[in-house]
C-alpha cells in the first residue's frame, strides 16, 4: 500500500484507462456500428480528458522518470491508441493480436534462421496472412492452396478478391469451375 501512495499519477492513469476498458467490456460482442456509437458517446470524452490529463501530468515529471517515459511513449502513439474510436471493428487493446502471435514468439529463436532479412520479411507476411485468415474464419490451408493455385492467372486488378476477408471456399470452387 505504501508503494501505491508514492505513485498517485500512475494510479490515476490506470483508473482512467480502466474506465475505458469497462465500457469495452459492456459492448464486447455487439455489432461494430453499436460499438462505434457507444464509443463516440461515452469513450471519446474520456479519451479526450485522458489526453489532456496526461499532457498536464507529464509537465510535472522529470524526463528521467520511468513514468514520464511511459507517458511520452503513449502520447507519441496517440493516433494509434485512439484508432478504436473511429472503427467499431477495432479492439481497444491488442490482446487478440498478442494471442495470435504467441506461437510465433514462442519459436522466436527458430525464426532467426530465415536465411536473410528478405526471408524474414516473407515469413512475417505469411504469418500475417495466416492469422488474418483465422481472424476472418477462413481455413488458412484451404485459402493458401486456392490462392497459390489461382494467383498466376488471377487479374492483378482483382487481387482484393483473394484476400482472406473477401475469400470464401464457395468463391474458390466457383473460380475453379469457371
Amino acid at each position: 500500500m505504501a508503494e501505491l501512495k508514492k505513485a498517485p499519477i500512475a494510479i490515476e492513469a490506470v483508473r482512467r484507462i480502466d474506465a475505458l476498458f469497462a465500457i469495452e467490456r459492456e459492448i464486447n460482442g455487439k455489432p461494430p456500428d453499436e460499438r462505434l456509437a457507444v464509443r463516440r458517446e461515452r469513450s471519446k470524452p474520456l479519451v479526450d480528458d485522458l489526453e489532456q490529463w496526461l499532457r498536464e501530468a507529464r509537465k510535472r515529471l522529470s524526463s528521467k522518470n520511468p513514468l514520464a517515459k511511459a507517458m511520452d511513449y503513449t502520447l507519441k502513439r496517440w493516433d494509434a491508441f485512439t484508432r478504436f474510436l473511429d472503427d467499431g471493428r477495432i479492439c481497444m487493446s491488442n490482446n487478440a493480436a498478442e494471442r495470435a502471435v504467441r506461437g510465433i514468439a514462442v519459436g522466436r529463436r527458430n525464426w532467426t534462421f530465415c536465411g536473410s532479412d528478405a526471408g524474414g520479411r516473407r515469413a512475417a507476411v505469411m504469418y500475417t496472412l495466416i492469422e488474418t485468415c483465422k481472424l476472418n474464419g477462413v481455413d488458412p490451408r484451404a485459402w493458401l492452396a486456392d490462392v497459390l493455385a489461382r494467383i498466376a492467372t488471377h487479374p492483378v486488378s482483382r487481387i482484393g478478391e483473394l484476400m482472406p476477408w473477401a475469400w470464401t471456399a464457395t468463391h474458390a470452387h466457383q473460380a475453379q469451375a469457371a
